[in-house]
Order: C-alpha cells, then sequence, then structure tokens
C-alpha cells in the first residue's frame, strides 16, 4: 500500500477525525488521507468507555477561569450543532440535565460569586442558580437523606451533552469518505516521518505515504512523533490515567461537585450513562502512569522517549508533584485503585454528590479509563492547564487532553486554517458553510427548557418554560 496525497492526517479518534470532516467536506483541497494504527477508528480514548462522556462548555467546570469558558463555550456549540444536525435519533449523544452542586456555605458563596459577580450567569444565558427544591425536582437522590439544614446551591443547564465520542468519530469520517478526496487508512502504523523537498513521507508498516502537508493528531504519541523531527524539545508529558466507579440509576443528568483551580483533572462527578441511563458512572479518579496508553506495557518505552530522562524533566515532574495541593491529590487517587480499601476512600465523593449511597451501592468500573496527556512545560517547570499545538513546516502537531474532545471541530477549524495557509492559497476553506453544517444548528436560550418533571426517556425533547430571547 502507498500512495501520495495533498494532506495527510495521522490518528483516528476524535481530533483526528474532526480534522478530515472538516478538509474533506468544506475545502477544496485535491486528495486528504487518514490513516490510524489501529484497525478501527475510535479504539483507544475517543471510545465511549475511555472518557467521562461529557460535551465541556465551562459553564458547570468551576476551574475555569471566565476566559477559559468563552474560549471552550464555542468549540462546544459547534460540536452541539453537530450532533444537533445529524443526530435526530440520538444514537451518538443524549440530552440531560447538567449541574454543578455547592454544599455548605463556602461553596454556595463561592457558586453565587461564579454565576454574579464573575459573569458565567451573563456569559452562559440558560445556565441558572437554583435552590434545593428546584433541585430536587431534577435529581431527587441529591437531596434525599441529606441534613435538611445544610445549605445548597446548584447551577444547572439544560444544556448536559452526554456524547458517545467513538460513534461521533465514526459519522465524522463516513460522512468524509463521501468525498472522492478522501481514502482512509485503518490498520496502517506510522513508524518514521521524514521530511522532503515538497513535504513528508511517512513510512509505514503498511507501506509508505507521501504527502505536501502533515497533521499529527495522535494524541499521547503526538509529542512523541514532533520530538523525533525536532520540535517540542521544552515539552514533556504527565500521562494521567482516569477511572470510574458504577451504580443503578441514581441520577437522571449530570452532577459535578466543585473543582479546585489548581488541578487540570475534572473534580468528581456523577453521570447517567450515555446509552443506558440506568447506570450511573462516579468519577474520574486521576492515577499518574508512565505510559502513553493504557494497559499496554508496549507505550512505557514510548513514555521514557518523550520524558527523555534529562534534567530538565526531572525537575519540572519534582516541581510539579511537591505541590502541597497536586502531591495528596495525586497520593489520595493511587489508593482508589486498590482492593477493598480503595472504593470505601472513594465512597464519601459519591456520597456528596448522592448521600444515601452506601458502600455495596458501588463498584469498579472494570476496561472503562483511558490515559489523558497533561503536558509539562520544561522551561517554567509548570503543568500546561489545557491542549498544546505545535505548528512547523508545512506540519501541526495535536496533543489534547479535556477538553480536547469537547472542542475537536474548534480545533479543525482552526487547523484547516493553517493548512490552508500552507498550501499559500491554492486552496479555499469555506468557513461560513462550516459554520452551517455545525455552530449554526445549535439551540439558543429563545428554545424551550429542559423540564424536570418529565421521565428520562423523553428529557432530550421535554420543556417546561420560555426563558429570555437573548444569544447564550
Amino acid at each position: 500500500m502507498s500512495g501520495q496525497y495533498d494532506l495527510i492526517i495521522v490518528g483516528g479518534g476524535i481530533s483526528g477525525a474532526s480534522l478530515l470532516y472538516t478538509t474533506a467536506k468544506f475545502t477544496d483541497i485535491d486528495s486528504v488521507a487518514l490513516i490510524e494504527k489501529e484497525p478501527e477508528i475510535a479504539a483507544i480514548n475517543s471510545h465511549h468507555t475511555n472518557n467521562s462522556q461529557t460535551l465541556h462548555f465551562g459553564d458547570i467546570e468551576t476551574n475555569y477561569t471566565l476566559e477559559k469558558a468563552e474560549e471552550v463555550k464555542e468549540g462546544a456549540e459547534l460540536l452541539a450543532g453537530y450532533l444537533e444536525h445529524y443526530d435526530d435519533d440520538r444514537e451518538m449523544h443524549a440530552k440531560r440535565s447538567k449541574m454543578v452542586l455547592g454544599v455548605g456555605e463556602d461553596e454556595v458563596e463561592a457558586l453565587e460569586r461564579r454565576y454574579d459577580e464573575e459573569g458565567f450567569g451573563d456569559l452562559f444565558s440558560k445556565l441558572q442558580a437554583i435552590d434545593r427544591e428546584e433541585i430536587a425536582e431534577y435529581e431527587p437522590k441529591v437531596v434525599d437523606g441529606r441534613d435538611p439544614d445544610e445549605e445548597m446551591l446548584a447551577l444547572q443547564t439544560p444544556d448536559g451533552y452526554v456524547v458517545d465520542y467513538g460513534e461521533v468519530t465514526k459519522s465524522l469520517v463516513e460522512r468524509a469518505k463521501e468525498e472522492a478526496s478522501v481514502d482512509v487508512h485503518t490498520g496502517t502504523e506510522l513508524t518514521e516521518i521524514t521530511p522532503t523537498v515538497d513535504g513528508y513521507t511517512l513510512e509505514t508498516d503498511a507501506g509508505r505515504f507521501d504527502c505536501d502537508v502533515a497533521t499529527v493528531a495522535a494524541g499521547s504519541h503526538s509529542l512523541q512523533i514532533a520530538k523525533e523531527l525536532g520540535y517540542g524539545e521544552d515539552k514533556v508529558l504527565l500521562p494521567v490515567a482516569g477511572s470510574f466507579f458504577l451504580a443503578d440509576d441514581l441520577l437522571n443528568g449530570k452532577v459535578y461537585t466543585l473543582q479546585m483551580k489548581k488541578l487540570p483533572f475534572a473534580a468528581v462527578h456523577g453521570d447517567a450513562d450515555v446509552h443506558d441511563p440506568s447506570v450511573t458512572r462516579f468519577g474520574p479518579t486521576a492515577k499518574l502512569v508512565p505510559a502513553l496508553e493504557r494497559g499496554r506495557i508496549s507505550t512505557v518505552t514510548d513514555f521514557l522517549d518523550v520524558f527523555g530522562l534529562n534534567a530538565a524533566s526531572v525537575l519540572s515532574y519534582a516541581n510539579i508533584l511537591s505541590d502541597r495541593i497536586l502531591l495528596p491529590y495525586v497520593l489520595e487517587n493511587l489508593v482508589y485503585d486498590l482492593p477493598t480499601v480503595g472504593p470505601k476512600a472513594f465512597l464519601p465523593h459519591v456520597q456528596k454528590v448522592v448521600p444515601s449511597v452506601e458502600l455495596d451501592d458501588i463498584e469498579r468500573a472494570k476496561g472503562y479509563g483511558g490515559v489523558r496527556p497533561q503536558i509539562v512545560d520544561t522551561t517554567e517547570k509548570s503543568l500546561d492547564m489545557g491542549e498544546a499545538k505545535i505548528v512547523g513546516e508545512d506540519i501541526i502537531f495535536n496533543i489534547t487532553p479535556s477538553p480536547g474532545a469537547s472542542t475537536c471541530l474548534k480545533n479543525a477549524m482552526r487547523d484547516t486554517r493553517t493548512i490552508i495557509d500552507f498550501f499559500d492559497g491554492e486552496y479555499e476553506f469555506d468557513e461560513s458553510a462550516f459554520r452551517a453544517d455545525t455552530i449554526d444548528n445549535f439551540p439558543r436560550a429563545d428554545e424551550e427548557r429542559l423540564s424536570p418533571d418529565v421521565d428520562t426517556s423523553e428529557r432530550s425533547t421535554a420543556s417546561i418554560s420560555d426563558v429570555p430571547a437573548t444569544d447564550d
């Protein structure tokens, strides 16, 4: 197998698929190929068991600043618009209520400040502050069994998109393959990438490919490939494996707890599963692992390759892990994987969401969870709180921890602009058509709200009251 293309995308997860879709459907680039090492698309982190199935808008993620929320919001709306446009049968997503819960005086005051003074109520016009009685209408088990004198407040929104990112990935690829200019090569592992006079040569275990422009969207492996070409020398990875606990039907939608602003990891939250609302998932936990893929020992050497075992990497890790907030968090999360002790240690986090839960009600979710590559800046010796993009000569490398899946189409839009620039005006990007296909389908605040008192199977289409007709 071999081929010559204008553009080659390495990586068949949600990020690579989004770029394939955007360039195939909304540019006039003559030939585009996607290369994926696994036999199937979306086999690793995009698979629905390997992530929290959340579409992050920034509305209830309390470790987001207002500026970050503004950035993430457009990306989430692009993907939500795609889902609204192409998933009427709810095969790729479900729509449920979503809230962040404050318990106790300090947390209630923090949410009030966030909503009113910090501007989140203005930025997200569907977001509403609700009290104990209203919380109970949406999520009865969040209130049942709780001290009646304990203060409670939640910021709630109907934009609780529960997403099967694996199915979205497949949908994006299938729509891209409708174009004659597109080829998709699965079971094709990149072994070497070499710059040439005209672009790049990609050696794979299935043959050689040549292209004018390349984009690498291979998760944790993106930085490894970048370093092989001399890029990203000031970065290493802190791989974090997420895990979950499962319970029976406890929640109708998503219930988050307040997050610590210094941590890039999500606070424990409860979610009804995207395909089975009778299952509630709690997590994630966050365990540091010396590997780039969960459960694959072979990727330990890949991690060491990226880490480099040099003084800058070691000192960066030491500085990060000595932090008085992060170190206890890391140690605590190691405990959750221990038999018997782990579920007992994790139980208080579940009870903060659903007080009536007992130890026998939860079990570790076997086979769930992926690895998220947190980026470390070895110059600053600190964690980069977000995605990393390295732009080289006619090549782009994407390293996308959370919320990379949520902002996949926004990232693809940006990369498409850069790719068009690489081609020096030879091709064009119809961004208005791209927006019409995606974000223009996102329901704005003049849509009716989700009802708290309907059967959960009808929540995706139900409504209660009108809200002001202002843009979100």
